[in-house]
């Protein structure tokens, strides 16, 4: 290898790590609830019995001590509720899209009709009180971030322990910028595999982290079957950032990677408790 060709491949190598580097100066404020296990969308069912990011499941995780995993989503109306999907089929089994409703359509559907109903992230964070952590993720539809900025202020009178995350960059950019006191984290999994939505060139970057320099993430939330992603693994034990693995659903896959991360969305889809 000529010194010319060897300058170049050095130079490449340190631009793809600054690339997809982390912050590291709070780590310690992470790490005061290392080993937390949070439970996705609430303690729930799976079922009509307890929904998915209902009061009531967020009540069954404050029961048992256990963080609160949940989704926000900006109504047509402005206000922000806690939901996950982009529509309501599954969860309410009728049509319409999240964003283009007001709260109250939204909050006529029955949650897998049960008598739950979607909550507002006020009502959630009354709720909640600090009692658990709570991990938010920001559902942010492409260029859109009319959502962050109502968040932040939402945010603002909650004295408890939260972060949050996305899989949208542009979203912990803007918290990078106008909240950087904000614990932040980069979502993130096989994309080029699972999301077909997005253009393959955005669903790579994200996928190998290389928009790391763009939102500078405090820790990195991975689903747990794809970390052996070389980018993952390199924030993990190279820069030793701190990790969060979802979505743990069997006691085995609990046991499989407790070891290795500071941090565990689980599920437990049947009725036992």
């Amino acid at each position: 290898m000529s010194l010319i060709s060897f300058i170049i491949a050095v130079g490449i190598i340190l631009l793809y790590l600054w690339m997809i580097s982390p912050n590291l100066t709070r780590k310690k404020r992470i790490l005061k609830i290392n080993r937390t296990m949070f439970a996705h969308r609430g303690f729930h069912t799976g079922s009509r019995r307890v929904p998915e990011n209902s009061l009531l499941a967020f009540d069954r995780a404050i029961l048992h001590r256990y963080g609160i995993e949940l989704d926000v989503h900006l109504t047509k109306d402005k206000k922000l509720i806690v939901f996950h999907d982009d529509t309501l089929n599954r969860m309410c089994e009728r049509t319409g899209q999240v964003e283009k409703m007001t709260y109250s359509e939204l909050h006529t559907c029955a949650l897998l009709g049960s008598n739950e109903r979607i909550p507002l992230l006020s009502e959630v964070l009354k709720k909640v009180n600090g009692r658990v952590p709570l991990l938010i993720e920001l559902k942010l539809p492409y260029k859109d971030m009319s959502l962050c900025p109502l968040l932040y202020e939402e945010l603002k009178g909650y004295q408890g322990f939260y972060l949050i995350q996305s899989f949208n960059t542009l979203g912990l950019f803007w918290f990078r910028r106008h909240a950087p006191h904000i614990l932040r984290g980069q979502l993130s999994s096989n994309l080029i595999r699972d999301d077909k939505n997005n253009s393959y060139i955005l669903r790579f970057l994200v996928q190998f982290l290389l928009v790391n320099f763009i939102g500078r993430p405090d820790f990195i939330s991975y689903k747990h079957k794809d970390t052996k992603n070389l980018s993952f693994l390199l924030n993990r034990y190279l820069f030793r950032v701190p990790t969060a693995v979802w979505t743990l659903r069997t006691q085995k896959a609990l046991e499989k990677y407790k070891p290795f991360h500071n941090m565990y969305i689980f599920e437990r889809t049947n009725e036992n408790y």
